[in-house]
């Protein structure tokens, strides 16, 4: 790979644009500010986080792909996930450096496939390749000797009557459902997530922000057990939705903001419907509410004229 050689400060940027593509920003600082984020939970992760980013970036550049691409971060987004999903599920062992490698070598891959399907429809990958990866591999890993190692300590399970909430818990919840974007149960993260959200512009800081009060919302109008709201499972997805919908695929209009926090409610439903679904064989829910929520929403959106796309570029 000869780039890396001749402009390793190119392939550095880029790698930071693909952790603050994960929030689908491109900006030097937003990911700047997620990565610091991301090291102040845990070595591990920001480790990871770091290696799963840079190895699918230098594979893109082994692959030769379109360098516009690359230099936006969008062929690390899924590598950072990726790397961070492994070592959360399958913990920190020589095998799981491994399994990264391959891992968001075919992340790289996977980001081709799915934008050449995706393309016909007007829609893009998002974070697909990092779920089916990261899904595949943490579900087969029990299979084999060398890469599992035991499972990690359940978390408790709530009562479903348990909806009680208090002015701690949707604190909690506002900030760790920008944390749980990437794993991480951790409110002072999701702050640093969101200091770097606001790097991006008030727009992208401000759907980040809506998003995660229309998960709690929902989340408690539903009945959601109220410690899984605290800890932000019911609500990343639907700040992922609402950053995508409402700040970057389609113009900021009062239509376009009350469509992207519809589809930030619908995917905090969603979320309980695709883990219900994957429980029976300990699969993971990931980020496939907001895939499915976003593709759903921006495929429909040529047939609404109320709603207005992004302008190009």
């Amino acid at each position: 790979m000869p780039i890396l050689e001749r402009e390793p400060l190119t392939y550095l940027v880029s790698s930071l644009r693909g952790v603050g593509q994960v929030d689908l920003q491109p900006q030097l600082l937003t990911g700047a500010f997620i990565l610091a984020g991301l090291w102040a939970a845990g070595w591990r992760t920001g480790l990871f986080a770091t290696l799963g980013t840079l190895i699918s970036t230098a594979a893109a550049y082994a692959f030769d792909v379109d360098r516009g691409s690359i230099s936006q971060g969008l062929q690390g987004y899924s590598g950072c996930l990726t790397g961070i999903a492994l070592v959360t599920f399958l913990g920190h062992h020589v095998a799981t450096y491994i399994l990264t490698v391959v891992g968001c070598v075919v992340c790289t891959v996977l980001t081709a496939t799915l934008a050449v399907l995706a393309k016909p429809y007007g829609l893009t990958p998002l974070t697909a390749p990092f779920c089916l990866v990261s899904g595949v591999m943490v579900l087969g890993a029990p299979s084999f000797a060398r890469i599992w190692h035991g499972a990690p300590a359940p978390a408790a399970n709530p009562t479903v009557g348990d909806t009680g909430i208090t002015f701690s818990d949707l604190w909690h919840a506002f900030f760790t459902n920008v944390s749980q974007i990437f794993l991480v149960n951790s409110w002072y993260v999701g702050l640093i997530m969101l200091v770097g959200l606001a790097c991006a512009g008030v727009r992208v800081v401000l759907a980040a922000a809506l998003g995660s009060i229309a998960g709690i919302v929902a989340a408690w109008a539903l009945g959601a057990p109220t410690a899984q709201i605290a800890d932000g499972i019911y609500g990343y997805n639907a700040v992922l939705v609402a950053i995508a919908v409402g700040a970057v695929f389609l113009a900021g209009t009062p239509w376009n903001a009350g469509y992207a926090l519809f589809g930030a409610a619908l995917s905090t439903g969603l979320t309980a419907a695709i883990t219900s679904l994957f429980k029976p064989f300990h699969g993971h829910t990931f980020t496939w509410p907001f895939i499915l929520t976003t593709w759903a929403l921006m495929a429909a959106v040529p047939l609404l004229p109320r709603l207005r796309p992004a302008p190009a570029g």
